[in-house]
């Protein structure tokens, strides 16, 4: 039976839920081992642990109200209205109406690669940018699916919630890199009396674990972002096809990006999980070491013809687009 998008949101809203609560535990978990290795009690653990959560809540503040200016300065993106730019303002418009969220700005990157990418902290914040690269290589239905992508992106409020698991794997980063290069300093700081009742054994013992948690908590909360990232990618397309009730220029929009050649100069490691495909191609130098922050197109295709009820790729096709990514 082919899955339905609302069977696709539902899943998918629920296990972004629990990757973003998984993050937040690590953080957690990270403080209070490194507050415990570093004062040898129990409160000096829920001290860190506190110190982290304040951490990572400045840094939200800061990132929630300035966050999509400096990506957008970033990119390089300029603002564009209906004159400037009519078929996209009239596409966004379109959309805007079908899926009942403000008009968002609308920016366009100079830039011959085809990709696009919304940022804001809410739908009544919003701004989607596209390259010219999208505008000169996609007809109306492939513009229309990507921009359908992107407005649902806003409507999902997935950029707050991406912003929010960022923020969350940033924090574990920055706890992690200051106990590494600082922890040892630290570690004969505690209490001494701690030492003479027999704790300092279980103060060890913290101290090894913390260590090991330093190590580790940064990759696995990466890696959780990552797929976050990916569960969002595909309600987003989920919801494109909701929005447009057209699969079909979404599908062709995502091999058309996938097997363009062109390179997206603007696109960095820090705002490449916010395009619709990843704008760092596999043939660039730059791509080496680097997760995948999208799902396999491959995959992406499969299931938007699950949706409209048509077999997957044929296994030409598929050799076509694997590893494009």
């Amino acid at each position: 039976m082919a899955t339905t998008f609302y069977n696709q949101i539902s899943s998918n809203k629920r296990q972004s839920i629990v990757l973003a609560i998984v993050v937040a535990a690590i953080l957690g978990l990270l403080g209070f081992a490194i507050g415990y290795a570093l004062t040898g009690t129990a409160s000096g653990g829920v001290g860190a642990t506190l110190i982290a959560i304040a951490i990572a809540g400045i840094s939200s503040l800061g990132s929630y109200f300035a966050g999509d200016k400096l990506v957008l300065a970033t990119s390089q993106a300029r603002e564009v209205d209906e004159q400037a730019a009519p078929q996209l303002i009239n596409v966004v418009r379109e959309l805007t109406l079908a899926a009942g969220v403000p008009m968002p700005h609308v920016y366009v990157m100079e830039d011959t690669a085809p990709n696009a990418f919304a940022t804001g902290r809410d739908p009544a914040h919003a701004s989607l940018a596209v390259t010219t690269g999208l505008l000169e290589k996609m007809d109306r239905e492939e513009l229309q699916g990507v921009i359908g992508h992107e407005l649902s992106h806003v409507r999902n409020y997935d950029i707050r919630f991406t912003l929010l698991v960022g923020v969350l794997v940033g924090s574990v980063a920055l706890l992690s890199d200051f106990f590494l290069r600082w922890g040892f300093w630290f570690g004969g700081g505690r209490s001494r009396d701690d030492r003479d009742r027999g704790g300092g054994g279980l103060g060890a013992i913290f101290f090894i674990v913390a260590i090991i948690l330093a190590i580790l908590a940064p990759i696995a909360s990466q890696l959780v972002q990552l797929a976050v990232s990916r569960q969002r990618e595909y309600l987003a397309d989920a919801s494109s096809v909701e929005i447009t009730r057209n699969p079909h220029g979404l599908e062709r929009a995502l091999e058309k990006i996938a097997t363009d050649k062109e390179v997206l100069e603007v696109a960095s490691r820090a705002t490449q999980h916010l395009y619709f495909t990843n704008p760092i191609k596999k043939f660039e130098a730059r791509s080496a070491g680097l997760f995948s922050t999208h799902p396999p197109i491959v995959d992406r295709v499969n299931l938007l013809r699950d949706l409209s009820g048509e077999p997957p790729l044929d296994p030409t096709d598929t050799a076509a687009l694997a590893g494009l990514d």
